[in-house]
């Protein structure tokens, strides 16, 4: 039978090939990053036994998790040397905007370095003012460029441990690529690879910042709330015990968990998520993590498998007391100083 568009057999294979098998994959060539060899990649997952670098990338003012991750950090000189600390933005009722996020998390961090008697100069960095609106628009900031010089200076590793949604670092990898043979990222976001969501507020916030980490190949460790981290719960009675009197610092710390419980708080617990990427570098071994094909994050912000994809570390399980026993501890024994 004559082709009505005279159109030959073998341009229409041609134009059929590219609309059934190419465009469906033309988003995994909307951003090229450049390429680790997998033995690379799992060298820098492999959980580190010495003293390692690190920066703190955190939204401070969120709510009150990121304080006693921050203290953590910064009270733990034995495990980790915290060059910097940046401010990520976020949004939700305790910010009128991403930009204000920011700006308060920025402050937040400056008192909680005035509470603990640090001073250090080029030490907190203003983050994003805005989410990602796409992976060509990524947004310059002193946080960013201060991690990219940072990262590329670097003679080992440099571990970006992320406690909110990935703006800042997420552009850092868009303005240089080259960074993610230099970073290990240590991100407290989403849900476990076996939840029916994604969804969490760190990953929900920027879910383009979210998709950098996971596609982008950086050397990845994924600490997910639900299942993992939903069990760092403490309680107002716990808190008091361990923390009251133990300095000014331990004094903020049960000053702003009183103030988050709700008012019938009759058997309440909070769950501190954001201490686990902190304590993930203290001592791995409080935690159960595999080594897993990076998942896909769809748009509906579900996880989408492909086996032949690069390779990532994902958290399981952690254990709670070790944890926390730890962060108590070292706090009284900063206070006794």
């Amino acid at each position: 039978m004559r082709n009505s568009l005279n159109i030959s057999p073998s341009f229409s294979q041609t134009v059929w090939f590219i609309l059934v098998i190419l465009l469906p994959l033309y988003p995994c060539f909307s951003q090229d990053y450049p390429q680790l060899t997998e033995p690379f990649r799992l060298s820098q997952l492999q959980p580190s036994q010495e003293k390692v670098k690190v920066v703190i990338d955190t939204d401070t003012y969120n709510e009150i998790d990121d304080q006693f991750a921050v203290v953590y950090g910064l009270l733990s000189p034995d495990q980790m040397e915290v060059q910097a600390i940046y401010a990520a933005p976020y949004l939700n009722n305790r910010s009128v905007s991403p930009k204000d996020g920011m700006e308060k998390s920025f402050g937040e961090i400056e008192r909680l370095l005035d509470k603990l008697a640090i001073k250090r100069e080029n030490f907190v960095y203003r983050g994003s003012d805005a989410f990602l609106e796409s992976l060509d628009k990524p947004i310059e900031s002193p946080a960013a460029q201060d991690l990219i010089s940072k990262a590329m200076n670097s003679d080992g590793p440099l571990y970006v441990l992320t406690l909110g949604a990935p703006t800042n670092v997420a552009s850092a990898i868009l303005l240089e690529p080259e960074i993610i043979h230099k970073i290990v990222v240590v991100w407290l976001g989403g849900k476990g690879l076996n939840w029916k969501t994604a969804t969490e507020f760190n990953l929900m916030q920027d879910p383009i910042a979210s998709q950098v980490l996971f596609d982008s190949g950086v050397p990845l460790v994924q600490i997910p709330t639900q299942p993992v981290t939903s069990h760092l719960l403490t309680t107002v009675a716990e808190v008091e015990t361990y923390l009251k009197g133990q300095g000014a610092i331990g004094d903020y710390l049960v000053e702003i968990f009183n103030d988050y419980q709700p008012e019938n708080g009759f058997g309440w617990s909070k769950v501190i998520w954001d201490i686990s990427a902190i304590a993930y570098v203290i001592n791995p071994g409080w935690f159960n993590t595999e080594i897993r094909s990076s998942p896909i994050l769809t748009d509906e912000l579900t996880y989408s498998v492909d086996h032949t994809r690069h390779l990532y570390r994902v958290a399981n399980y952690l254990n709670r007391d070790a944890i926390f026993g730890d962060l108590f501890r070292k706090i009284q024994e900063y206070r006794v100083q």
